[in-house]
């Protein structure tokens, strides 16, 4: 099973983005339900899925998340697939792309992330493209494009971030500059296995660099964690599914 959480993010920015539902690909059909951030005010059901206690069902993607993805008779399409870390000739799901690209566009208010579930091993994995880089100085920008594949990077709790308390900034090793952050919808749970986990289970890398993407796939980070016991992650109220029935657990 593949599952993204849908977030949404209100017209005061400062609010931040708020999970309002959940998109599922199981056994050749897609699943979408609301979660209980769909309930706060100002936010609009989508078009087409107006009833926030019903699970949608389909076997193709539902129009608002496919318009998401650049279609694949695109000539850039397979350099797409490959900025996100994907084989051009063995393509994944569509579940799976968005998963890593986020769904971003910037006619509206949306995107989308991964549900995370421990991997083969027991540990925590995940691959996201690195936030924040256009706001960064020159000197983030130029020592972005002397790092590569496999090298090291460092995460930092951003306490004294007026924005958002809880950013985690990311810097490289030697030299070290900070070149931007985690994703603000992965930083709550990677507060919570830097409290967890021993200094030496935390492992944040390059994956992939694409200096020719635009800013929003310029870097491509790989992390690994432990797996802490009891860690649920995306636990909070608002990921909660509306329909009743409906498990809360994303595996």
């Amino acid at each position: 099973m593949n599952a993204l959480f849908v977030a949404w993010r209100p017209k005061k920015a400062s609010s931040g983005w708020r999970p309002v539902g959940r998109l599922i690909y199981e056994n050749g059909l897609y699943r979408f339900c609301y979660t209980q951030g769909a309930r706060q005010e100002g936010f609009r059901p989508f078009a087409g899925m107006e009833l926030l206690d019903r699970v949608y069902e389909s076997e193709s993607l539902f129009p608002i998340f496919a318009n998401r993805l650049l279609p694949s008779s695109r000539p850039e399409y397979e350099e797409y697939l490959r900025w996100s870390g994907f084989d051009p000739a063995h393509p994944p799901e569509p579940i799976v792309v968005l998963g890593v690209t986020e769904g971003i566009r910037k006619t509206d208010a949306v995107e989308v992330f991964p549900c995370p579930t421990p991997d083969t091993e027991g540990c925590y994995l995940n691959r996201f493209f690195l936030h924040g880089i256009r706001w960064m100085d020159h000197l983030a920008s130029e020592r972005l494009e002397t790092v590569r594949p496999g090298d090291r990077l460092y995460l930092m709790l951003d306490l004294q971030n007026h924005s958002d308390p809880q950013a985690v900034a990311v810097r490289t090793e030697h030299p070290s500059a900070m070149v931007g952050y985690v994703p603000r919808y992965l930083a709550r749970d990677v507060w919570s296995l830097m409290r967890e986990c021993e200094i030496d289970w935390i492992e944040l890398s390059v994956e992939r660099v694409n200096l020719r993407a635009p800013t929003q796939n310029r870097l491509l980070c790989r992390m690994k964690a432990c797996w802490p016991d009891g860690f649920q992650p995306c636990d909070g109220e608002e990921f909660v599914p509306i329909p009743a029935g409906v498990t809360a657990r994303c595996g």
